[in-house]
């Protein structure tokens, strides 16, 4: 292999701990999603909806196995695509990688929309015209500039948004949990087998986070210890607070599955006119932390790529003073500022069920593959039964993946021939030199 499979560039600063990687991972999986998801699930399932969660933290749970023995073999910097490329080969690799850079640009950019969207309830102009534009310039051009100036930094911030979302959703939860409705749990027939994967799929993608969070690894101090122990932490949080967030819904909302601002609705049942302004505030906020999260992690994917010769070199370069990819950030805020404006969002929902199931799926088979391995370091977490848990939670993938639309996969054709498209060019330039 023309490269080493534990690379990590000697100008990156380790200087992200234990605790503010826990609070990264939660930052990102505390997505804006949550403010609208149970009147989602309430209208797939009713209370069964609660079953679902169930379902769904198994599933997730034996994803996360897998990337912890998997994640503990590595100390560089690129999570899923490191992963991809040393256990099936540098185009498998490059797929991974360029498919989940693309997915991250276009959630950063229909968060960034969402998030003029609730701005606007305080000032209406921030919803269209200059002001739009302003706003998400001001917002990109901040986090971006936050995330050049060093990641030590950039990670304490975005301990400071965790902290905060816990808090707020925390209080919404806490609060309203005293104002349930017990009648309100009655289990009507039990859904359609349709309804229920549904809502186990919008689950599984609620849940995640924990992916994107592993890619600034060549940035985490003892990342084969802090990675696997932080993802079980992090997510047994994510999964109580999720779970008391759609039973207060369930209780105190009558009309859940009619409700647009779930969140907003049930706080005004409960709280007053005042939670739904309360509610306003945790929706920027949760916004503005998601919105932190990937510009913090989605550079270091280019960052990665270019290191191992993926891509152009000066995308691997660090800043000599800040020791950041700040290459590799100004293209990434570009992109992301574009199509936040432009609404153009580059596929940004329908790509991401299926590139996010395929490298779960690719993750969870490298497991037995890495095994095999010689040339890698050893797993500092080991799965108890590896090999049942990948090949069962690769069957849950490829079940998940059965519910997906036609439109789905061709829009993920369509973004995996450009990506192939880009490898042989590289390939090619590589060659001559």
């Amino acid at each position: 292999m023309a490269h080493s499979t534990n690379s990590v560039s000697p100008s990156l600063l380790r200087g992200i701990g234990r605790f503010d990687f826990i609070a990264l991972i939660i930052n990102i999986t505390i997505g804006a999603g949550i403010l609208g998801l149970p009147a989602k699930l309430y209208a797939l399932t009713g209370t069964w909806s609660l079953l679902a969660y169930g379902v769904s933290a198994v599933v997730v749970t034996l994803i996360i196995l897998c990337f912890a023995e998997v994640s503990s073999r590595f100390s560089g910097t690129g999570g899923p695509y490191l992963y991809a490329r040393v256990a099936f080969g540098p185009l498998v690799g490059f797929e991974v990688g360029w498919l989940f850079w693309l997915s991250r640009v276009a959630a950063f950019a229909s968060i960034c929309n969402l998030f003029t969207t609730y701005a606007a309830l305080f000032r209406p102009q921030l919803a269209e015209g200059w002001e739009r534009i302003g706003l998400m310039t001001a917002l990109v051009v901040c986090l971006a500039l936050l995330n050049y100036l060093g990641v030590k930094r950039s990670a304490r911030v975005n301990t400071a948004f965790t902290i905060s979302k816990l808090l707020s959703i925390g209080v919404f939860a806490g609060i309203g949990l005293f104002f349930i409705d017990t009648t309100a749990f009655k289990l009507p027939a039990f859904p359609s087998y349709s309804s229920f994967s549904q809502t186990v799929l919008l689950l599984i993608f609620t849940f995640s986070g924990f992916d994107v969070a592993t890619i600034p690894s060549g940035e985490v101090q003892h990342p084969q210890r802090t990675i696997p122990l932080s993802l079980l932490l992090a997510i047994g949080t994510v999964a109580v607070l999720f779970i008391c967030v759609q039973v207060v819904c369930i209780g105190t909302l009558p009309d859940l599955a009619q409700s647009e601002r779930p969140l907003a609705d049930a706080a005004r049942h409960f709280i007053g006119p005042s939670g739904a302004g309360f509610i306003t505030i945790v929706a920027l906020l949760t916004a503005l932390g998601t919105l932190h999260a990937l510009m913090l992690t989605g550079p270091r994917l280019l960052f990665a790529m270019a290191e191992q010769g993926q891509l152009p070199q000066w995308l691997g370069s660090t800043h000599p003073r800040f020791r950041t990819p700040y290459a590799a950030i100004i293209v990434t805020a570009t992109l992301q500022l574009l199509l936040a404006i432009t609404g153009t969002f580059l596929y940004a929902l329908t790509l991401s069920t299926l590139i996010r199931l395929s490298y779960f799926a690719l993750t969870c088979a490298a497991l037995p593959v890495l095994r095999q391995r010689t040339d890698v370091m050893p797993a500092q977490f080991r799965v108890a039964n590896g090999l049942l848990v990948s090949g069962l939670t690769v069957l849950l993938c490829v079940w998940l993946l059965s519910n997906s639309s036609g439109r789905e996969a061709r829009d993920v054709a369509i973004a995996t021939a450009a990506g192939l498209a880009i490898f042989i060019l590289m390939r090619n330039r590589r060659k001559r030199a």
